[in-house]
């Protein structure tokens, strides 16, 4: 049985509590490296904790007879441990300097024990590390501290896992992080899409964030996850096995290929065709498929070879090649993906557009990402602009996307989100609900029938009614929305930028004459230059007294 914890999660400041204990090993491991460590050690006591809510509930029930039997836990989607692997044999101990072989033995014993988690688990990791005992003994206390099963409501260990990836990409900095795309871009790209029934593809999808915000659009709109199915690629070990553990902490079953791979040379899902693609590729990525590899890939199949020093467009062919014949995606990309005519940039991009697949393109504000400071958009494309039904269950959203054939809808964003510190920004709940409504609003009929927050809203989401929020049409809003023709986009050379098609925002009239404002500006403009002389006359006479005067 897992002790009872000394004190409960009380919002941030206990994850922050941890996040400090974590910050102890700093020194002793690479910061590149101790995110596994604490995640590692967290998706351990969570599964501890599952374990022994479970067990209990088969003594309750008079059936101890199968409390060594797998079949009895995984019916409930919980982890059977063998009593090496649960966290109570962990902190038992704690304080011993073999500590980190006990802990690599419980993961491989975990991870043994149920199919789900093959290749998740770190192998042999802690042992590798080297690390201090004592800091160790006291991470493992603080974690100790964590009732993963207490708050049924609020997902204590997914709100947990998001803090802290979060917190690691931010500590990284610049070129760190890869595996985390923040949690407020996620959340918009879930809304525009609305990722209920289908298939969800994610081809680089780091650590898992894109399924997990997925999921969570299914539930808020009072779906059936079974709805769903989940795939998704990775190339970096340890953030393959990231993913996977996040997935699994959530009870998410999800497809990531039998192994970290990379996607251009080892497609694990070569026959896949997605009905929702959610994707944040590594930006700029240089010399991805070498001079004369992959030349020939179906993938660019009607289009020019990507380049091989870019593979933005690359990624884009790839995510094209996997839509299905409704389908819709939604990636991240850096702003110069929407002008670039180098090499085969530019001619790749004429064709995407020329083949109507340009639905949507969203320029973001600044500083939302922690690990770089390249601009980046938003690219939403769809296979079918014809008029076809939504999957959307009755009264959450539109129910018939209308004719959108030769149309694409560009929204300027930039002058959106609020800093949460003093180098970085977020996107609020009302600028996700005012971009995603917009968009919904557009490809629907008449009128999208959520509710959407008005322009002096607080409203926290899309979907709540409030007296202050109201059902709106679609209509241009100069400064941040246009729905452009595709003889808009000819005429400005096939560039995707938002701010060539929304225009400038119109000022409004404060209702003051042009001669008022003027007489107010000339008499503010005397008395300046007035006290302009007077500040002059002052510096002359001091630099006289010093000797410099003229």
């Amino acid at each position: 049985m897992a002790l009872t914890p000394t004190s409960k999660p009380s919002g941030k400041g206990f994850e922050e509590s941890l996040w400090d204990t974590a910050n102890k090993l700093r020194g002793t491991v690479e910061s590149s490296e101790y995110k596994h460590v604490i995640l590692s050690l967290i998706f351990l006591k969570f599964a501890s904790d599952k374990f022994t809510e479970r067990e209990q509930e088969l003594i309750d029930e008079g059936k101890e007879a199968y409390l060594d039997m797998v079949e009895f836990y995984t019916m409930k989607n919980v982890f059977y441990l063998p009593e090496a692997a649960r966290w109570l044999y962990i902190q038992t101990y704690a304080k011993q300097p073999d500590i980190a072989l006990k802990i690599d033995t419980a993961l491989a014993t975990l991870e043994k024990h149920n199919k789900a988690l093959k290749g998740a688990l770190p192998d042999n990791y802690f042992s590798r590390l080297g690390l201090d005992s004592s800091k160790l003994a006291a991470l493992i206390d603080t974690i100790s501290n964590i009732d993963t099963t207490h708050d049924k409501e609020n997902d204590v260990v997914g709100r947990v896992y998001e803090y802290f990836l979060g917190k690691f990409a931010a500590s990284e900095g610049k070129g760190g992080g890869e595996f985390y795309t923040p949690k407020c871009v996620v959340n918009l790209i879930a809304e525009m899409i609305e990722p209920y029934k289908g298939k969800i593809y994610d081809p680089c999808c780091g650590s898992g964030g894109m399924f997990v915000q997925s999921v969570k659009f299914v539930q808020s709109h009072h779906g059936n996850q079974k709805d769903i199915s989940i795939y998704g690629q990775e190339n970096t070990s340890t953030t393959y096995k990231l993913a996977k553990m996040n997935l699994a902490i959530r009870g998410i079953a999800g497809n990531l290929g039998d192994v970290p791979a990379d996607t251009f040379f080892k497609d694990q899902h070569p026959e896949l065709k997605a009905d929702f693609i959610m994707a944040n590729p590594p930006f700029n990525l240089k010399d991805w498929r070498g001079a004369d590899e992959l030349t020939s890939d179906p993938r660019w199949a009607g289009y020019e070879v990507p380049p091989t020093g870019n593979a933005n467009y690359a990624w884009i062919l790839h995510m094209i090649a996997k839509l299905s014949a409704n389908g819709i995606a939604g990636f991240v990309m850096a702003n110069g993906s929407m002008s670039t005519n180098t090499n085969s940039e530019g001619e790749i991009r004429k064709k995407i557009i020329e083949n109507d697949l340009v639905d949507c393109m969203i320029a973001l504000p600044g500083q939302l990402f922690y690990t770089t400071q390249i601009p980046v958009c938003l690219w939403f494309l769809s296979r079918n602009k014809n008029p076809h039904p939504s999957p959307l269950p009755e009264g959450e959203g539109v129910q018939q996307f209308r004719d959108r054939r030769g149309e694409t809808l560009f929204i300027d964003a930039r002058n959106r989100g609020s800093m949460v510190d003093r180098t970085h920004k977020e996107l609020t709940s009302d600028d996700i609900a005012a971009i995603a409504c917009t968009y919904h609003a557009w490809r629907g009929v008449g009128a999208d029938l959520r509710v959407c927050p008005s322009a002096n809203s607080g409203n926290s989401g899309i979907t709540e009614k409030r007296a202050d929020t109201q059902v709106r049409p679609y209509m241009d809003m100069p400064g941040f929305c246009k729905s452009a023709t595709l003889a808009d986009i000819r005429a400005n050379d096939y560039v995707l930028t938002p701010g060539r098609y929304v225009g400038a925002a119109e000022i409004e009239d404060d209702g003051i004459a042009f001669e008022t404002k003027m007489e107010e500006l000339t008499r503010t403009l005397y008395l300046q230059m007035q006290q302009a002389e007077t500040l002059d006359a002052v510096i002359r006479k001091n630099l006289a007294v010093l000797g410099y005067g003229e």
